[in-house]
């Protein structure tokens, strides 16, 4: 699942020169990978955090997502959502923890 917001981080993040060359590096079209992000995700346009919950702005479009799809978890290695541990009830973990959670490791 995801938004229009989150979707728009994605295409921006993708032009940054350091994801181009890792792109690049790795044989993937960045418009391409997004067009099948678009394919593959359910996509959601949830109502807004009543108030900021996270210290990155940002990071509150995730947030107001998992409130809307209520995830089993949300998957992040960001420092600005993990140090929030839970939010509306869904547990917020590294990709190691999630691997250990579901019974990967």
């Amino acid at each position: 699942m995801s938004s229009p917001a989150l979707l728009a981080e994605l295409a921006e993040v993708a032009a940054r020169p350091k994801f181009k060359d890792i792109l690049v590096r790795s044989n993937t079209d960045p418009e391409l990978m997004l067009a099948q992000v678009r394919l593959l995700a359910e996509i959601v346009d949830p109502p807004p955090l009543r108030e900021p919950v996270s210290r990155d702005p940002d990071d509150d479009a995730v947030l107001a997502l998992a409130a809307a799809a209520k995830p089993d978890l949300i998957v992040t290695g960001d420092k600005d959502l993990l140090v929030l541990g839970i939010h509306a009830g869904i547990p917020i973990v590294s990709p190691v923890e999630a691997v250990v959670r579901i019974g990967g490791g």
